[in-house]
């Protein structure tokens, strides 16, 4: 008699062994828009080495084999040292090997920022958990110049598309990466509370050292290289640069009390830590820290829309695959009129976070220009606000076209429980949404940025009747802003008069048609999956096809 009870059918084969730029139509026309000049083969090469079975098991196993603390050897040494599995240095090597941490700062090539912005969102659809030293490092890289006999000694090793993970002078290193240390048990976003001292220690090589004791809540990446942190000067609150492995060979007073046990982003260290006296430089001037440190924050926010949408774009590619081959009520779930209504509005918002975060990356291109320095400002607030904030309902709907599947922690489809946990770490790191509402007011006040957003829909006008009553409705509002109450949904509608002013120009007339007449013609619920019944929903289905 045979065991064999019944024969397995019926179940989506996991999505695997494909190309994550060549399916992904969205991200090639934002990208012809934003960077018309720009070489996209590295991308299609990234894209298929991401799309891999290889590398979509590295994801899983880092994720899976968490890091560990070692805070002392076997003869009762402090060694503070962190322990990672083998695939999470092997993702650390691919996304240095595709230049997507220092390496623009000091690229010739054509739209540096747009291209690593791209790299970004194909390495983040893998949910690999490595991408916060990256994007640190990214982040700090800039602001490091202002010590320049430091970044003299450490700049180059910055932008090596080489990964080290050996604890070593910077001297005898392939490659560097930076994190950051800003926030304090009692400070949280409200960094000006820190208490952490910084005590003169002479002069030398690198500039005015200092002996710096305090603590710091959240220290993502324990094992980078260096860190910039903030600690009080005698001058003020003061940005200062300070390594692990100290120029003459030893170890860096830094302690490690613990690892933080975090609801995602589970391969990433983010850790707990306590400066004992340990030597830092200063970088910039005394009491100029917070200004310095908003600089690199405006950097790691735009990392994070483009994490979120990355994340988005992989939920959506899930839930398509597997939408187009489970069949149920005698015909697949993707020919399901619901089911249609609900893959077409998440392939709607899909590209709708792309075509922003990536305008976003354009501004880092053109840093010279007027205005373009000004949207940096303006929209870096408003796409981590609204696309991370939409993250976490759009994994949880996507999830949802995969049922019980979706919920659990097994091999291919399972990478969707481990998207939906990472979502929330986009929104809250960096300033949540409160902080971003807020910064965005300060945007409109400080930045003429008012008169730059009206300049930046113009091109759109004449293009859809509700789109047009938006923008005519902005200046007044943004004028009357006196108080605080309503920054949220100012920041909400910002947004979508952004997302749809782009869509209108670099996507096709059923995508923007579409968007504009839910999102701002109210022809929506507040669920996805509402769209009206007119809606092209087989032209939006196909065109987000990842295959």
């Amino acid at each position: 008699m045979s065991d064999l009870t019944h024969e397995v059918f019926n179940q989506a084969e996991p999505l695997v062994d494909y190309n994550l730029f060549e399916g992904n139509r969205a991200l090639q026309d934002a990208l012809k828009f934003n960077a018309p000049r720009l070489d996209t083969a590295p991308l299609a090469a990234l894209g298929a080495q991401l799309g891999s079975r290889e590398m979509q098991t590295h994801a899983r196993l880092a994720n899976v084999h968490t890091p560990e603390l070692r805070s002392h050897d076997g003869l009762g040494r402090r060694v503070d040292r962190v322990e990672f599995h083998p695939s999470y240095h092997a993702l650390m090597s691919a996304a240095t090997s595709a230049g997507i941490h220092g390496t623009p700062w000091t690229s010739k090539s054509a739209s540096p920022h747009v291209l690593r912005a791209a790299s970004f969102m194909l390495f983040t659809e893998l949910e690999p958990s490595v991408l916060c030293p990256i994007s640190m490092t990214y982040a700090v890289t800039p602001a490091l110049r202002r010590n320049e006999a430091v970044y003299a000694d450490w700049g180059r090793g910055l932008a090596a598309r080489a990964y080290d993970p050996i604890m070593r002078p910077w001297r005898d290193k392939a490659g560097l990466t930076m994190g950051m240390g800003m926030t304090e048990k009692q400070g949280g976003s409200d960094v000006r509370s820190n208490t952490s001292e910084a005590v003169p220690d002479g002069q030398d090589n690198w500039g005015r050292r200092y002996r710096v004791t305090g603590h710091k809540w959240f220290l993502s990446a324990p094992m980078c290289d260096a860190f910039l942190v903030l600690a009080r000067t005698p001058g003020g609150l003061s940005c200062l640069f300070l390594p692990r492995v100290l120029p003459d060979g030893t170890v860096n007073a830094m302690r490690i009390q613990r690892l933080k046990d975090k609801l995602g982003n589970k391969a990433n260290a983010s850790s707990e830590v306590e400066f004992q006296q340990a030597s830092a430089w200063l970088v910039g001037e005394e009491d100029r820290g917070v200004p310095l440190i908003l600089e690199m924050g405006t950097i790691t926010r735009m990392d994070c829309s483009l994490g979120s949408s990355g994340l988005m774009r992989q939920a959506l590619s899930i839930a398509l695959n597997h939408t187009a081959q489970r069949e149920a009520f005698g015909k697949r779930l993707i020919e399901q009129p619901l089911m249609r209504n609900v893959l077409a509005d998440l392939a709607l918002e899909s590209e709708a976070a792309t075509a922003l975060a990536l305008r976003v990356a354009r501004a880092f291109d053109h840093a010279g220009d007027a205005h373009e320095a000004v949207m940096a400002r303006l929209l870096t607030p408003i796409a981590k606000f609204w696309i991370c904030k939409r993250g976490s309902h759009f994994a949880q709907e996507a999830m949802e076209c995969l049922g019980g599947n979706g919920y659990v922690e097994e091999n291919g489809e399972g990478i969707m429980a481990r998207l939906y946990r990472e979502m929330p770490v986009n929104s809250i790191w960096e300033g949540s949404g409160n902080i971003m509402a807020l910064d965005l007011l300060r945007a409109l006040k400080r930045a003429d940025g008012g008169a730059a957003l009206a300049h930046e829909l113009a091109p759109a006008r004449g293009a859809h009747a509700d789109l047009d009553k938006l923008i005519a409705a902005l200046p007044g509002r943004v004028e009357e802003m006196a108080t605080e109450f309503e920054a949220r949904r100012l920041c909400q509608d910002v947004a979508l008069a952004m997302q749809a002013a782009l869509l209108l120009r670099t996507a096709p007339n059923e995508v923007s048609d579409a968007f504009c007449d839910s999102r701002l013609a109210g022809n929506w619920g507040h669920t996805f999956g509402t769209l009206g019944g007119g809606t092209p929903f087989e032209a939006i289905i196909a065109r987000a096809m990842p295959r």
